[in-house]
């Protein structure tokens, strides 16, 4: 597969803050067929690698739901939203700076232990299946106004998900099983959704 015309077809289904915050690049070296580098908060840039060798084996449908999610995952990502556990880790590092000033090492285990615990929450929080699932209905959301029904865009991903693990030659791991669980109930294929409690893991 030629790269430069998948690259320019890509960028138009992309959404506007896609085009503006991620770069497509080709990577014929990488094992996998497209990935992208985990959204640090110090990290602007929002590349998505694509191995295009590997990626002619998906339909047109797939191909687009995997840009969609990708891109919904890297700019909608939240390492900085209003809520308890982002109020104790800033009231945790002014503490810890206030008790270093002060020289009260005690101030400063107990100051530092907050910080450590609600950044530690802020992290699972972020690694959380439900960040994933979010980012599929997301890119699902996108679709529609590619003219993709809801249920086309959600089999067209969970078909990319399985495919990916076919080429790739690995099985899937708990957040893809997780995934396409969902992917099934927004497509009607089965009538058994996510739960809650495992949306958290």
């Amino acid at each position: 597969m030629n790269p430069d015309p998948e690259i320019r077809r890509l960028l138009d289904v992309m959404p506007a803050s896609g085009r503006m915050n991620c770069r497509i690049i080709n990577k014929p070296e990488q094992s996998k067929v497209i990935d992208c580098e985990f959204p640090l908060p110090w990290n602007r840039s929002r590349p998505i690698y694509i191995n295009f060798d590997l990626w002619k084996f998906l339909s047109k449908a797939q191909r687009d739901l995997l840009i969609l999610r990708y891109v919904s995952f890297l700019c909608n990502f939240k390492w900085f939203k209003p809520d308890i556990y982002q109020g104790a880790a800033l009231a945790g590092l002014i503490g810890t700076a206030v008790e270093l000033l002060q020289g009260d090492a005690i101030g400063i285990a107990i100051a530092g232990g907050l910080t450590g615990l609600a950044m530690t929450r802020i992290w699972r929080d972020n690694r959380s299946s439900q960040v994933e699932l979010d980012a599929d209905e997301a890119a699902i959301r996108v679709a529609l106004r590619r003219g993709y029904s809801e249920a086309e865009a959600a089999k067209s991903l969970l078909g990319a998900i399985e495919t990916l693990a076919q080429i790739e030659g690995r099985g899937l791991d708990f957040n893809e099983l997780i995934r396409c669980q969902n992917l099934r109930a927004i497509s009607g294929i089965s009538a058994v959704g996510v739960p809650d409690s495992v949306r958290k893991e």
